[in-house]
């Protein structure tokens, strides 16, 4: 097939259009801006458009379908140009139904821990050498590209709840129809989005309405929310309520035991994670695969990228960079690290980076997240607030909304980093938590001069 892609550079949409051209299409796309690593990538397999903007003239009837990327806005001239000559416009979600429809689909949904339980689901089916097509929100250990396309008979998608594009504004998740969904938690997050909790909540009603007959839902039996939506799940629902694996190792080591009471010792840790895991255990179990697949697996996995990723270890310290944003994240991160190295000090870093975290309004929901740290921090650009187009708020008022003596505010990259430098940060660890780059500063580097 001949397939083009508006808004080719977005992280999901390139490695989109990587997946495709290694299955064999004509691949073609457009962006009015596209930054690394989508450029480099695209470069090297001679994908990256000749020069950026959205030009209408190269949509014409011998292109077959037309992927249209969430960034593109609704009066594209080459989505108006697709539309008035009758060419067939998918978003991505909807062109990966069209590809998983006669697949079996586990979708992984939630407002956390999604990333993180579809890698663990896809590295047990690659370690036990089961073929699955995929799509992930992050690059992983062992895959080339967050997004891989066969005809294999199993399809595991992480499904978000943001829009599927700027034509069709229902979330994402709702166009996969799972026959094996999980849902690891509701913490209200995308405020952009979803003006209220209960607007956000009826986005997982509507989830529980689109499941394929018979499918299994996995939830997390602990969350109020799920509880509550699990009374109103259609009854040819299969439901599996699970909570996290318990972990029985000390001094700092996480062991959880198989079903004949071996123990088994896992890479990753923190209370999140396990929870995670036991989710991720499920799914497999639903695709009719041994636990003994599941064990043997499970402790060769790492974790995905910027998921308690270490940047920096040293005898007496390690750094972590981790995608922790929201409230319940950066909570659960922050808890995972104090619980793991009870007597280490702990320095923690949070950028307020997204819609939601950087919306005054919303940073109540954060009160009390960083209170088991040491000492922590809190960046935010005015910058970012300003190409947000959203109200300035000072460091002050961040301070007390998030509560703790221990919490110092920036809005100067180069007056965190002063600062940092400046910390005694022997037996300490250091996690910096960020969906952005924390104004450009290089953490790692930092993070070096600090342990050393």
């Amino acid at each position: 097939m001949n397939i083009h892609l508006i808004a080719i550079g977005g992280a999901v949409m390139h490695n989109l259009a990587i997946a495709l051209a290694d299955a064999g299409h004509t691949v073609s796309g457009s962006d009015d801006e596209i930054y690394n690593p989508s450029r480099d990538r695209l470069a090297a397999k001679n994908l990256l458009p000749k020069k950026m903007g959205w030009w209408p003239q190269q949509i014409t009837p011998k292109i077959d379908l037309v992927i249209l990327g969430k960034h593109a806005r609704e009066d594209n001239p080459e989505l108006l140009k697709a539309k008035e000559i009758g060419l067939k416009v998918l978003s991505f979600p909807e062109f990966i139904y069209e590809h998983s429809r006669n697949k079996t689909r586990v979708v992984v949904t939630g407002s956390h821990g999604k990333t993180s339980t579809t890698a663990m689901i896809m590295h047990v089916l690659m370690h036990a050498g089961i073929r699955f097509d995929y799509l992930v929100g992050s690059k992983l250990e062992g895959f080339e590209t967050m997004v891989g396309l066969s005809d294999a008979p199993i399809m595991v998608i992480e499904g978000d709840e943001y829009p599927a594009s700027p034509i069709d504004l229902r979330p994402k998740m709702l166009f996969y129809k799972p026959n094996i969904a999980i849902t690891t938690g509701i913490a209200w997050d995308h405020i952009n989005v979803f003006p209220t909790f209960e607007n956000y909540v009826s986005q997982f009603e509507k989830l529980l309405k689109v499941l394929a007959p018979d499918a299994t839902w996995i939830w997390y039996q602990t969350d109020s929310v799920l509880r509550k939506l699990a009374q109103k799940a259609p009854k040819n629902i299969r439901q599996i309520p699970y909570r996290g694996f318990k972990n029985s190792g000390h001094s700092g080591q996480t062991i959880i035991k198989n079903g004949q009471g071996k123990p088994i010792e896992l890479a990753i840790f923190g209370r999140h994670n396990l929870e995670n895991l036991k989710a991720a255990y499920y799914a497999i179990k639903a695709l009719g695969i041994p636990d003994k697949v599941f064990f043997d697996a499970i402790p060769s996995f790492t974790g995905a990228a910027k998921r308690l990723q270490t940047l920096v270890q040293t005898q007496t310290g390690t750094a972590y960079l981790d995608f922790a944003h929201a409230p319940s994240k950066a909570r659960a991160t922050i808890q995972a690290v104090r619980s793991k190295y009870p007597n280490r000090k702990l320095i923690a870093c949070l950028e307020l980076h997204t819609f939601s975290s950087l919306n005054k309004a919303f940073l109540p929901h954060y009160k009390g997240t960083m209170q088991p740290a040491d000492e922590a921090f809190v960046f935010y650009s005015p910058h970012t607030l300003e190409m947000k187009k959203l109200p300035f708020f000072s460091p002050e008022e961040v301070q007390k909304t998030f509560g703790g003596k221990n919490i110092r505010v920036f809005t100067d990259a180069a007056q965190l980093e002063s600062v940092l430098l400046a910390l005694k940060a022997k037996n300490t660890n250091i996690l910096w938590m960020s969906s952005g780059h924390f104004g450009g500063l290089d953490v790692k580097q930092i993070s070096k001069k600090m342990l050393s």
